[in-house]
Formats: structure tokens, C-alpha cells, sequence
């Protein structure tokens, strides 16, 4: 029988990995401005990284055990609070490039704005990321 705690753990992997190399495509599309692809390839993964952190946080409140007791409670508070945070952060940053493909006004300074946002969820997700791996690997918490 498969159990919905599982499902929590297999999804995570997806928005660390799709907000990396879609915020490190956005980086290096900075230096190579001719290639609009890396841009194209940041925005898709942008979406992309999007829908699976929500997927990520909604397995993550309705099927983990919140930690009661012990020095993993103020760890798992911050993986929450990280998780919230990383999505959040996320959705912004999608609507508003969204928004700028569509009023074609990619090349405007709200750019800059929109980048900044997919760096603060990269520092996030970052941040929730090593949250999660403390509690599973210095905790054994099988989340």
C-alpha cells in the first residue's frame, strides 16, 4: 500500500532543483544577452519550479508530522517558515513575468525587479532545503 508520507519527500527534490538551474540560466543570461534562450529557459523553469513548490509545501502541511518536542521543533519551524516563504516568493515572481511576457516588457527595468525576486526564492529554497536535509540527516526524521 503506498503511503501518503512518501509523498513529501520524492516531491521536494523537484522545486530545489528546477529554482536552481532556472535562477543560475537567468544569471547567465546576464552575460550573454544574445542569447534569449537562457532567459526563455529561466522563465519556463521559473513556472515550472513554481507549481512544484507548491507542490512541495502542500504535501509538506497535509501529510508530515510536526515535530512536538526537542531542538527539531525550532528546526522544522524554520524549514515551514522557509517552505512558506519559498513559495510565496515564487508565485510573485511568476505572476510578474507573466505579466511582462504577455505586456511584452521583458526588457524594462521590472525585470530587474523580477530577478530580484527569483534571487530572494533561490536563497529560500536554498535555505529550506538545508533545513529539511538537518532534520532528516542530524535528526533521522523521516519527514
Amino acid at each position: 500500500m503506498f503511503d501518503t508520507a512518501h509523498l513529501h519527500p520524492m516531491i521536494v527534490h523537484f522545486p530545489v532543483a528546477l529554482i536552481t538551474v532556472g535562477f543560475m540560466a537567468e544569471v547567465v543570461s546576464l552575460f550573454f544577452k544574445s542569447e534569449k534562450c537562457l532567459s526563455k529557459t529561466g522563465f519556463y523553469l521559473l513556472i515550472l519550479g513554481t507549481l512544484s513548490a507548491i507542490a512541495a509545501w502542500s504535501t509538506g502541511q497535509l501529510f508530515t508530522n510536526e515535530p512536538t518536542q526537542g531542538a527539531i521543533v525550532e528546526i522544522f519551524e524554520k524549514h515551514e517558515t522557509g517552505a512558506l516563504i519559498t513559495m510565496l516568493l515564487m508565485i510573485l515572481g511568476s505572476i510578474l513575468r507573466v505579466y511582462l511576457v504577455i505586456k511584452k516588457k521583458e526588457e524594462t527595468t521590472m525585470k530587474w525587479v523580477a530577478f530580484g525576486i527569483y534571487c530572494l526564492a533561490f536563497a529560500a529554497v536554498t535555505f529550506t532545503g538545508f533545513m529539511g536535509g538537518t532534520m532528516v540527516y542530524n535528526f533521522m526524521m523521516a519527514l
